[in-house]
């Protein structure tokens, strides 16, 4: 491109029009792709906050990796923490026992996952010791029946530290008068609180030990849970793991376990980047209709130009120079926006919630009642990239038909 070509196409943007409207179409259109690219930017980044979040929360109460058994019970145990402990990947592994009761306060009753953990092993795998709002994991001891509760479930409940429940498991036993569940009457020593309903709302820890007592059980577990260095290596680690395990256990790791979650947040995260991406594109079908209009206003130019010596290749350029700079000043507002917002917007929405009294994210529907921020490069390059080949093409069959205006014809009647 000569500079001649560049200079008169950043003139014809500065210049007054004859005809206002075009003016009109082009701010309209520059908005419009700082609209787009804005909403884009701070969209994605929401997204990518919810996702680093919540993994954050999921992965803060549940382990990284676990090794179970086919029948739900693994009776050798030890000999596979052993295994697990000395792969060079895994940080640290204990046994657990998962099984299902309710707990009963008074007359009120819930429905509870039991989890039972040994409180020392525990606190090196997950974050749970960080998240205790009342009492203590340690406080969790052999054979004295404590139970830490999740915070929504004992407010339900009505249960506080040092008060006892009962906890009802579905094993039952044989009774004259049939079967019966089994009862068990447990101390309330501490209270956690993840952040998350499905763990707050349902959650109750207790002993390894007790668990055993209470599910009957022996001295199997349920399997074994582990943390590692990367957790990005966890499926990896799996497929080792099984290989040298007996063929009766198997191992998942965090991302099978919450494979469905994650698949839907990046399904929506690229469902969200094409619907937002029309904005930009209507914003170009309005570049388009600038450079239409502006072709038409220009044509005793362009003919003038064209008897000056100018070529086709030339005009064509001169009216891209006007289409692009529509579409890189519009990008430009938008990063800028985009990135102002999504960098504050833990700032903004509060205000916003405050200002009118309301609440967007409900813990009670929601995973997180915050709304969080994560902005990457990546994603503002791909938005800016995508933007400006947008406004790029918008500007081709405009600066084409001015190419091909004829100077005769368009000199015709002025």
């Amino acid at each position: 491109m000569q500079p001649y070509e560049l200079f008169i196409g950043l003139r014809y943007t500065r210049a007054k029009r004859r005809n206002h409207f075009i003016s009109f179409i082009s701010l309209i259109s520059m908005l419009g792709i700082g609209l787009g690219v804005m909403a884009l930017i701070v969209v994605l980044s929401v997204m990518n906050g919810f996702q680093k979040e919540i993994r954050a929360r999921i992965l803060g109460v549940t382990p990284h990796l676990q090794i179970s058994s086919d029948g739900g019970q693994l009776a050798d145990w030890k000999s596979a923490l052993d295994t697990v402990s000395k792969h060079p990947e895994v940080r640290a592994a204990a046994p657990f026992i998962n099984g299902q009761g309710m707990v009963s306060v008074s007359e009120r009753v819930e429905g509870v996952m039991v989890r039972g953990i040994q409180p020392d092993a525990e606190q090196r795998l997950t974050a749970l010791g960080d998240k205790m709002k009342s009492g203590n994991l340690d406080n969790l001891r052999a054979g004295e029946f404590n139970i830490v509760l999740g915070v929504d479930l004992a407010r339900a409940l009505g249960a506080h530290v040092g008060e006892t429940v009962l906890l009802i498991t579905p094993q039952g036993q044989v009774t004259p008068a049939g079967m019966m569940p089994r009862l068990k009457q447990f101390h309330v020593v501490g209270i956690f609180e993840i952040g998350m309903s499905p763990y707050d709302n349902a959650l109750a820890l207790i002993h390894l030990e007790d668990a055993q007592k209470l599910y009957r059980m022996g001295e199997s577990v349920s399997g074994i849970s582990g943390s590692l260095n990367n957790l990005d290596l966890a499926p990896q680690v799996a497929r080792e793991l099984e290989k040298q395990l007996p063929m009766e256990t198997y191992a998942t790791d965090w991302t099978r376990q919450n494979a469905n979650y994650f698949a839907v947040v990046a399904m929506e995260k690229k469902m969200m980047f094409i619907i937002l991406s029309l904005i930009v594109l209507v914003a170009a079908f309005n570049i388009v209709s600038t450079l239409v209009m502006a072709v038409t206003d220009k044509q005793a130019d362009i003919a003038i130009l064209r008897t000056l010596g100018a070529s086709p290749k030339s005009i064509m350029q001169i009216f891209m120079v006007q289409g692009m700079l529509i579409g890189l000043i519009g990008m430009g507002l938008g990063v800028l926006g985009g990135v102002l917002l999504a960098l504050n917007i833990g700032t903004i929405v509060p205000f916003i919630e405050h200002l009118f009294g309301v609440q967007f994210l409900s813990k009670e529907f929601y995973y997180i009642s915050e709304l969080p921020s994560d902005l990457q490069k990546t994603d503002v390059f791909v938005v800016s990239g995508m933007s400006f080949l947008i406004s790029l093409f918008a500007t081709i069959y405009p600066s084409w038909r001015a190419s091909k205006v004829q100077p005769a014809e368009a000199l015709r009647y002025e």
